[in-house]
């Protein structure tokens, strides 16, 4: 299951998991809830030249969104498993960007029970609480994937979510590349290498 960023369309954001194609894998890619325009809708009939993205959520009736994208995901999760059998898969929940704090809060709040977590160019959400924590530690080690360029990994941000995840209790390992903020395919396919040696 991967969770796509802000502005980021499912579909297109799908495309960046095509180094770690294989006959055994299936790529989940929920989008989130809202749509819109990711600049001013041009003259043309319906806009048809206008780039589109999505939003997991905004700070408008936050919390209501946020219930709402993981019944969301909750649903989306059991409808797979009502046709792939649990037991004879390992699922991995990546969050990239805007798709941490939405993995992060679908991990503790909602069904899903990941064998791995994979968080990618993003930040925790600020409520994350003990008892959320404890799931995430579950999950352990929990993967933190940051760009040396990502101009969104801050090194008082990065201080910040390190000092927040050993504070809770989580094990976590941050994995470091030389780039921005993006994903990697050379990062992303030694992750899912290591994934199948274990």
């Amino acid at each position: 299951m991967v969770c796509h960023g802000q502005g980021q369309l499912a579909a297109r954001f799908l495309a960046r998991f095509t180094p770690i194609e294989r006959e055994d894998r299936l790529f989940v890619a929920p989008e989130g809830l809202s749509r819109y325009y990711l600049a001013p809708p041009q003259s043309t009939p319906f806009a048809a030249k206008t780039p589109i993205g999505a939003s997991w959520m905004t700070s408008e009736d936050r919390e209501h969104e946020i219930e709402d994208y993981v019944g969301y995901l909750d649903l989306l999760h059991d409808e797979i498993f009502s046709r792939v059998d649990r037991s004879g898969v390992r699922l991995w929940v990546l969050g990239f960007s805007q798709g941490v704090a939405t993995a992060a809060r679908w991990v503790a709040r909602g069904k899903v029970q990941a064998d791995r977590v994979v968080f990618w160019a993003g930040i925790l959400p600020p409520e994350l609480s003990p008892e959320g924590a404890a799931l995430l530690a579950e999950r352990a080690p929990l993967t933190i994937v940051l760009g040396t360029e990502d101009a969104f990994a801050k090194p008082e941000v990065v201080a910040g979510q390190e000092s927040l995840l050993t504070k809770l209790g989580v094990p976590h390992e941050t994995i470091r590349f030389a780039g921005g903020h993006e994903i990697e395919s050379d990062v992303l396919t030694a992750l899912a290498n290591r994934g199948v040696e274990k």
